[in-house]
């Protein structure tokens, strides 16, 4: 059972990774991650992403405490 939660985990996490990855960047975006100081609303794709990130930010989140806990 710790085997199929350690797969999970592993699977969340490079899907975690994809979506992050694909994320549209600002224009104005420095050395240190900073953005502009305009703040804007996503919309249409990017904010199935920015939802589709967090979720699966949580499930990787979960899955750690659960296998920590069989573990």
């Amino acid at each position: 059972m710790n085997t199929v939660f350690l797969v999970l985990q592993l699977i969340s996490a490079i899907f975690l990774i994809f979506i992050i990855l694909i994320q549209v960047r600002g224009q104005s975006v420095n050395i240190f991650g900073g953005g502009g100081d305009n703040y804007r609303t996503r919309r249409g794709f990017e904010k199935v992403l920015f939802q589709l990130t967090i979720i699966i930010s949580i499930l990787f989140v979960s899955l750690g405490l659960i296998n920590a806990a069989l573990s």
